[in-house]
């Protein structure tokens, strides 16, 4: 499966969904299980972007590697800005609370990380890498 690599800006997101959706095809994963892997993406990349490159005072490219086997698809984010592992990231404190009761922010850490089958942080050569991993439908046997 071949790679993308956008500057990490953005109006990269657009790019980076589009790439998402694609290889997610190509996998055959269903539908909802597509878009939650988008969201996840949109939202990891889109925090790397607006606080990893520091709003404009950094920056970076995002390079996005996808491999395919029987079990599942994998999306390899990786990234040079701040080392920021989301897994250490505070889930908000409590989800049944009343919306004017609850703290602004941190969700879309938590939505993203949740709404994948599988989710690691590496920090590797100065760089970030989120995997983020979908498991795909078995295949039924033909008849």
């Amino acid at each position: 499966m071949e790679s993308l690599t956008v500057p990490g800006r953005l109006d990269s997101l657009e790019r980076i969904g589009k790439y998402v959706m694609a290889t997610a095809a190509e996998a055959g994963l269903e539908k909802a299980a597509a878009y939650r892997l988008r969201l996840a993406i949109d939202e990891i990349v889109t925090n790397v972007i607006l606080y990893g490159y520091d709003s404009g005072r950094r920056e970076g490219d995002v390079e996005l590697r996808a491999t395919l086997d029987d079990q599942s698809l994998t999306i390899c984010v990786e990234d040079s800005a701040i080392a920021f592992d989301p897994r250490q990231k505070a889930p908000p404190i409590d989800l049944d609370a009343a919306l004017e009761d609850r703290q602004m922010g941190g969700l879309g850490v938590f939505i993203a990380i949740e709404g994948v089958d599988r989710f690691d942080y590496e920090w590797v050569n100065n760089c970030n890498r989120n995997i983020f991993t979908m498991h795909r439908r078995p295949v039924a046997a033909p008849k």
